[in-house]
């Protein structure tokens, strides 16, 4: 399945303006970088994959409709797999994108 290109058009207006931006299709979705570091991805399996610190992980995992990504049957530590209909808004979409551009924003750029 192929990346929504509606999505990860309102993730790219959301960005717009975001230091440092980059993007790059990969795993059959397309990739937001801020400063060579991923931040939030619109998922070739739908819905996005947001990187957020891996010590909120758990807690946002608890409080919001967020799920662990898992690859190759592991949970990937940092990385939260929201679906489409809880991005459907586009304040709900900003949350998320936010949540991972700050993040990768932090780290150092690669």
């Amino acid at each position: 399945m192929a990346y929504d290109e509606v999505l990860a058009d309102r993730i790219r207006a959301l960005l717009e303006g975001a230091p440092l931006l980059t993007e790059k299709k990969m795993f059959g979705g397309l990739g937001f970088m801020v400063g060579g570091n991923m931040a939030v991805a619109a998922s070739g399996q739908g819905g996005i994959l947001v990187r957020v610190d891996p010590a909120e992980g758990d807690e946002l995992v608890a409080t919001t409709p967020a799920e662990p990504m898992e690859m190759r049957g592991r949970s990937m530590s940092g990385w939260l797999r929201v679906d489409t209909t809880d991005v459907a808004t586009d304040d709900a979409l900003d949350a998320w994108v936010q949540r991972g551009a700050t993040y990768a924003g932090s780290l150092p750029p690669k």
